[in-house]
């Protein structure tokens, strides 16, 4: 992976914070929050100020999710709330949904850096930070680490048409994000229906977040990606290759290092993450193939143009970006056309032989949720549920 920006070339070029290196190197705490927000915000609006969202649209869209959530809650019958309250939907620039995004991810984002800090620590009284980067550990590590949390975020957020692109659980709150930049953009470069579109977007939105809201369901995907991350280890001859030679006076050489993602990921050995990695797999797989199963069959009767939406947008989440293959292998969240089939098998033979009863025991509890085994053999997975427990 490149460190190519929106318009190629480096993508944190002109960023302001290079203007007051001793500034941007005084932070403290395992990432530079503040670092990650500019970068975030400079990439996702391309360093220009970004209009307001039209307060029609938010009318717009509050009309559009009262149906979905109808929808989404009588196909599933499960509660879309998570919080208690009525969900709403607040429609947000590239540059909100970025900082936005930030404070979602943020708790995974810290135990990432505290484990990263903590790698190769072998009892001694050595600085956590001076482990990860030696000498410029204690500079480098949180300036690093929120360049690249901000480089993910910013590049997320030109493509992101809600807060569920990623099925990744967020701040418990009852009000959905849309980008309806974003939205419009889509929907002119595959000349959808602007009002289907967003039909679409709401309905998934809702799915997801009625999945995700399920108590038992959070907690299993928030333990396995903080299981996750914990486990990156790091590769002390890959750092000195990226970082043995820097200059941290020389805001031009910063700026080559700390804007290419390799220079994080590249130095991280993680074979002990495979088990985990599987884990995550089979969970969103899981979740994706039911999110599916509802979009056909609450969405072929709501939408006119379904049948184009379908295809477009199941092409879309296939081709990834610089920011969301970097988001995949930071957060353990590599879902691709494989895994996404494999989900929408497990969830049509689930139907199949239980029909829509038995499907909807797949969120009930914990004890339901498909193990990697049971995801290739929904047969195995009923037999499983029906068992006594012991």
């Amino acid at each position: 992976m490149s460190s190519i920006g929106p318009e190629g070339g480096n993508p944190f070029e002109g960023l302001p914070m290079f203007g007051d290196l001793a500034r941007m190197f005084s932070k403290q705490g395992p990432v530079n929050w503040d670092v990650a927000r500019q970068t975030a915000t400079w990439l996702a609006t391309d360093g220009q100020p970004e209009p307001n969202v039209d307060p029609l649209e938010r009318i717009r869209l509050e009309e559009l999710v009262r149906v979905a959530d109808l929808q989404v809650s009588a196909t599933t019958g499960l509660n879309t709330s998570i919080a208690g309250g009525i969900l709403s939907i607040l429609p947000v620039s590239r540059g909100d949904w970025a900082l936005h995004s930030i404070e979602a991810y943020r708790p995974f984002l810290e135990r990432l850096a505290t484990s990263l800090s903590a790698a190769g620590d072998d009892g001694g009284p050595a600085d956590a930070a001076t482990q990860l980067l030696g000498d410029l550990g204690k500079m480098l590590g949180p300036v690093l680490l929120g360049m690249q949390s901000g480089f993910m975020m910013g590049h997320l957020a030109r493509r992101a048409l809600g807060q569920y692109d990623l099925p990744l659980p967020r701040l418990p709150a009852d009000q959905l994000l849309v980008v309806p930049a974003n939205l419009d953009a889509f929907a002119a470069e595959w000349s959808l229906v602007p009002d289907d579109f967003r039909m679409w977007v709401c309905l998934q939105e809702v799915t997801h977040h009625a999945i995700l809201g399920r108590p038992h369901v959070r907690a299993r995907l928030e333990a396995l990606i903080n299981e996750y991350v914990s486990r990156f280890e790091v590769d002390p001859e890959a750092l000195e290759a990226s970082l043995g030679n820097l200059d941290p006076t020389d805001a031009a050489g910063l700026q080559a290092v700390l804007g290419n993602p390799e220079t994080l990921l590249g130095a991280m050995r993680s074979p002990g993450q495979q088990e985990t990695l599987t884990r995550i797999e089979t969970l969103t797989a899981v979740i994706e193939g039911y999110v599916d199963y509802v979009m056909d069959t609450t969405g072929r009767g709501l939408i006119g143009s379904y049948g184009q939406l379908a295809e477009a947008l199941r092409r879309r989440r296939v081709e990834a970006t610089d920011g969301e293959r970097f988001a995949a292998r930071l957060l353990g969240l590599e879902l691709g056309r494989g895994q996404y089939e494999r989900g929408a098998t497990f969830v049509r033979g689930v139907v199949e032989r239980a029909g829509d009863d038995g499907l909807a025991r797949l969120w009930a509890t914990e004890r339901e949720l498909p193990t990697p085994a049971e995801l290739d053999a929904p047969g195995l997975w009923l037999a499983r549920i029906d068992l006594p427990d012991i």
